[in-house]
């Protein structure tokens, strides 16, 4: 079968065996499985030597005797394993089952939608607060979307018209183009007292946007980091607040854990309630709720084969790439 990889600094579609089940995972036929640009191309930039993708979709073929939550012939959505295959490994805490009625192609979004969605754990917002999403490229999109499908006051922010406008396109009326729209846009939100937290999605080291963000939230609010950004940041706007600054770490507990991600082990549901695999389940569940526009967000699909030149479109025309799918089988 043929796969994705880095293979130093180079990218070679190869041809590989094909992956074997184990009691704790599944093997699973591609249909669709999104590209996370920034990720594929700073390994494919610092040379690892690793497969490529993590977020896909497609139909479980073999499970293990441990895999009790999704059976061989259903469609599921991935988020960890390595995707841009006609086929993959995945470990049982990787994947979560599809409703049959959901878009694959949305649903392929799904892994990198879990990773927005743990920004927004980390927010810890109650019903009723207010979240400012700062940067929409494809992570800020998904979390402005997740945000309002639960019911927070989101005000989204970019520099680019054409992101603004697809955020606007999937519904939602307070999108800003400039940080005084912000400023003016969380006054009267808030009747001048502040967002509650800032989700900093933005990948840029030019800008202090930690200071930006201080500017907007309340007395005590938060900051979370889920983009790439500049953490330096003025201690007297975090001292006079008493802001909260945190990271969000991947998809949520269980990421970069041996036990967990390769083992199939889980941790106690009371202790933990959303782990990764919980996240992608809930994020599954969304999708078919019918409360997430994610078309929108799809602005190409290409076959493995032409994946060199997706990476060459992203590189050249950030503003116009969001969504980038790979393509697997007959459609």
């Amino acid at each position: 079968m043929k796969a994705a990889r880095s293979l130093d600094g180079k990218l070679e579609i190869a041809e590989i065996p094909m992956p074997e089940t184990t009691d704790s995972s599944v093997v699973i036929q591609t249909e669709y499985s999104a590209m996370s640009t920034g990720t594929e191309l700073m390994v494919l930039r610092k040379g690892i030597n690793a497969f490529l993708g993590y977020s896909a979709v497609g139909i479980v073929k073999e499970a293990g005797k441990n895999v009790d939550h999704v059976r061989v012939g259903q469609r599921i959505v991935c988020y960890g394993a390595q995707t841009h295959a006609e086929y993959f490994h995945a470990n049982r805490n990787h994947v979560a089952p599809l409703a049959d009625h959901v878009d694959p192609k949305e649903a392929a979004l799904s892994g990198i939608a879990t990773i927005a969605m743990q920004g927004l754990r980390q927010a810890d917002l109650r019903f009723g607060e207010t979240i400012v999403v700062l940067g929409l490229g494809i992570v800020g999109q998904l979390a402005a979307q997740i945000a309002n499908a639960a019911a927070y006051r989101v005000i989204a922010m970019d520099l680019m018209e054409s992101r603004c406008g697809m955020l606007e396109a999937a519904g939602l009326r307070d999108v800003c183009r400039t940080p005084e729209q912000v400023k003016e846009r969380v006054a009267e939100a808030t009747r001048g007292k502040g967002a509650d937290c800032v989700l900093i999605c933005a990948n840029t080291k030019q800008h202090r946007l930690i200071d930006q963000a201080l500017d907007w939230i309340r007395d005590k609010g938060k900051i979370v980091i889920v983009g790439d950004t500049n953490t330096e940041f003025d201690r007297n706007k975090l001292f006079a607040k008493e802001a909260q600054i945190t990271i969000s770490r991947a998809g949520g507990p269980g990421r970069y854990d041996k036990a967990y991600e390769q083992e199939g082990r889980d941790y106690p549901y009371g202790y933990i309630r959303w782990t990764l695999q919980r996240n992608l389940d809930e994020f599954a569940r969304l999708l078919a709720s019918g409360r997430m526009n994610l078309k929108p967000l799809i602005t190409g699909i290409y076959r493995l084969e032409q994946l060199e030149e997706a990476y060459k479109q992203a590189e050249n025309a950030p503003a116009e790439t969001m969504g980038t799918l790979i393509q697997f089988g007959e459609k």
